[in-house]
């Protein structure tokens, strides 16, 4: 698999993951939004004499600050995750490279990478379980 084709991969899993977060999070947001106002309407004199269009802007906020929010918190998680797990390959690269007698240049690392995958393609076809 090409660079090119590995990074739109990783950008569309990231943007359906970061949907999906989205999506939930303006549900919950304003369907919280749309029980505060419900409930200033029913608790608050001050609050029932405002008009329809307030009150919706109101939840509306909720419902944005929801999507927002949730979008942007898994996303820094699936970022975090991504660093992790390829900070752990480079790591496991630049052992295997010392043992060689390389050092782990950026060079190195992409040929041990690639020779890496190369091996796991092979194990997968020879042994298809």
């Amino acid at each position: 698999m090409s660079d090119r084709s590995q990074l739109q991969r990783e950008v569309n899993e990231a943007y359906s993951i970061q949907v999906r977060a989205a999506t939930k999070g303006a549900a919950q947001a304003g369907a919280f939004g749309v029980g505060v106002v419900t409930f200033a309407h029913y608790g608050w004199p001050l609050f029932r004499r405002q008009t329809l269009p307030f009150k919706a802007f109101l939840v509306s906020g909720f419902t944005m600050a929801g999507l927002v929010i949730g979008a942007d918190s898994a996303l820094l998680t699936h970022e975090a995750e991504r660093r992790r797990s390829e900070h752990a390959i480079r790591r496991e690269a630049r052992i295997d490279l010392a043992r060689r007698g390389l050092i782990g240049t950026e060079t190195e690392i992409a040929k041990w990478r690639a020779e890496r995958t190369r091996q796991l393609e092979e194990q997968a076809n020879t042994n298809p379980s």
